[in-house]
């Protein structure tokens, strides 16, 4: 696999990487501005918080903490498999049908177009709430929760990275379905970035067992905080997200091939 997916991917990341830096005043102040962007969503948690003492019984540093993992997560996703959102562009183009005859997976291809890695100014702010979210709240560190805490940032990754090929996909079958896609994506992020208890209990059961958004950020807070679900679910969803991860991941592979059987070439 990895002579097949990983090398290929890194090696033309790498390319767009290099051709990106030459121009890096340009390279430089767009990753700015995406940490703009990004530093003022978090400062929006902030402002809440000017106002209030607690959010559905949350404080400010364990919602830091749901924020941190969740900008973590998405940001990474954003990174790795951001592009494959142009899928439908590409359909129109005639370009998919140019990645097809090529001697590399096309979802390879799809992810790494127009890689940049203005994207990981995205990540810092998140990577930073999260990192002072763990330093100073009072968590019971043991063993196995300090090992936990990297397995529960890759499988949100991993969960928002089977989204966006997910809904991706969905170009397959319907041109203009990227405002769709990225209602899930970036519509996800948005919902996941303040603690789940705040909605209604009918959009928590879908963002768990429809979308699985809560396992990227919700039920990882709570088992690292030891704390009881506000809203009832069950106890053992907060050890789910590994598996969560590897399920959805197999769910978008299957959708992927899907979608490839179903294509018929520009303008199908």
């Amino acid at each position: 696999m990895a002579d097949t997916v990983v090398v290929p991917y890194f090696r033309l990341a790498w390319a767009w990487c290099r051709a990106l830096a030459q121009y890096p005043v340009s390279l430089t102040l767009l990753t700015l501005a995406q940490l703009g962007t990004t530093t003022v969503e978090l400062a929006a948690l902030f402002f809440v918080f000017g106002h209030v003492d607690a959010l559905a019984g949350f404080t400010l540093h364990e919602a830091l903490l749901i924020y941190g993992l969740t900008g973590t997560a998405f940001c990474l996703a954003d990174l790795l498999m951001g592009s494959t959102e142009r899928l439908g562009e590409h359909v129109r183009k005639g370009g998919f049908d140019v990645m097809l005859v090529r001697p590399v997976s096309p979802l390879v291809q799809l992810a790494t177009d127009g890689f940049s890695p203005r994207r990981l100014g995205k990540l810092v702010p998140g990577l930073v709430a999260l990192v002072v979210a763990l330093g100073v709240l009072e968590i019971s560190w043991t063993p196995g929760r300090m090992a936990m805490v990297p397995v529960l940032v890759v499988s949100g990754a991993v969960i928002c990275c089977s989204l966006w090929v997910i809904g991706a996909c969905m170009q397959f079958f319907i041109a203009e379905a990227r405002e769709l896609s990225n209602a899930i994506t970036y519509g996800g992020y948005a919902l996941s970035e303040y603690p789940l208890a705040i909605y209604g209990r009918d959009i928590v059961r879908a963002v768990t067992f429809v979308v699985p958004l809560a396992f990227v950020s919700w039920q990882p807070a709570l088992y690292l905080l030891g704390r009881p679900d506000p809203l009832g679910m069950w106890p053992w969803l907060r050890y789910a997200s590994p598996v969560v991860a590897v399920l959805l991941c197999a769910v978008a592979a299957l959708t992927w091939r899907v979608g490839l059987r179903h294509y018929r070439s520009t303008g199908s």
